[in-house]
């Protein structure tokens, strides 16, 4: 049976890239020290900054990006894959793209991501967000193949919507991640059930790095970046909203006992939706 050490990170971003470069260095080291071969970083690696005006100042091109560069280096000197969760990154047509980058053991560039499901919402005590104001959606799913297993990419909000990892499984990924920087209001309720669910659903791993605390432009994020079996089973957890290093070793071979188990990726079945009834009559006749 083949078994990895991974990593999820949990960070503290704020509005200075550079010093969250730092902060993403000390906690990479930190979890290669410890072993681990597959480090993910939270979504808005580089900086979480909410005012549209301040974040374009600090925008880069993929190829200037301080956190996209310094992931590569790392992955170079350390021999490990390097999954920066996403960070804001200046597109050629000048619109932002909400990135993730996995870097390999030489440093090369292996895949991106650009999020997909963008979090537009209004929440309780006049919590709103509008993310699709500033970043310009992804049109791709993204899988990659590394040596202990086929990686699906997602981002934060992408978990709330069960059919990207669906898709993603029946592509062969055994491990699922959400890199996040999930609201305290939106974790406390759902943060864990949501990615049991996903690993349940589909019989994978689950790693979710996770933006942690309170940040500099004044948003609460609600930490406890976990890392689930294919089971559901919680692996290991930070049990708060603190930066910190959680590790688990996956035996990957879990993944296809539990689709040997209860195999419900190959018994979906196409069907359609009827409604009826007297509400849907009366649509119908308006």
């Amino acid at each position: 049976m083949e078994t990895v050490r991974v990593a999820a990170l949990q960070m503290r971003s704020g509005m200075d890239p550079a010093r969250n470069a730092a902060d993403f260095e000390a906690l990479v080291r930190e979890a290669a020290g410890k072993g681990a071969v597959y480090v993910q970083s939270p979504e808005m690696t580089g900086a979480l900054v909410r005012d549209r005006a301040a974040l374009e100042v600090l925008l880069k091109p993929e190829a200037d990006d301080i956190i996209a560069r310094k992931a590569a280096a790392l992955a170079g000197e350390l021999g490990i894959f390097v999954h920066v969760g996403s960070t804001a990154i200046a597109r050629p047509d000048g619109k932002v793209a909400n990135r993730g980058f996995v870097f390999g053991p030489d440093g090369s560039k292996l895949a991106t991501y650009d999020k997909i499901h963008m979090f537009d919402v209004d929440l309780d005590n006049g919590e709103s967000w509008r993310e699709s104001a500033t970043y310009e959606p992804g049109k791709v799913s993204t899988v990659v193949d590394l040596p202990f297993g086929r990686l699906g990419m997602a981002v934060c909000y992408d978990l709330r919507f069960p059919q990207l990892f669906r898709a993603q499984a029946l592509e062969g990924a055994q491990i699922l991640t959400v890199p996040a920087a999930f609201t305290r209001q939106t974790g406390e309720a759902h943060w864990h059930v949501l990615q049991r669910a996903r690993a349940i659903e589909n019989g994978a791993f689950v790693i979710a790095a996770a933006q942690g605390g309170v940040h500099e432009d004044g948003r609460e994020t609600y930490g406890h970046s976990l890392i689930v079996d294919p089971w559901g089973r919680v692996l290991a957890e930070a049990d708060h909203d603190e930066p910190a290093v959680v590790i688990a070793d996956l035996d990957i071979a879990a993944s296809a006992a539990a689709r040997a188990k209860v195999p419900n990726l190959k018994n979906g079945r196409e069907f359609r939706v009827e409604a009826s009834g007297a509400q849907t009559q009366q649509r119908q006749a308006s």
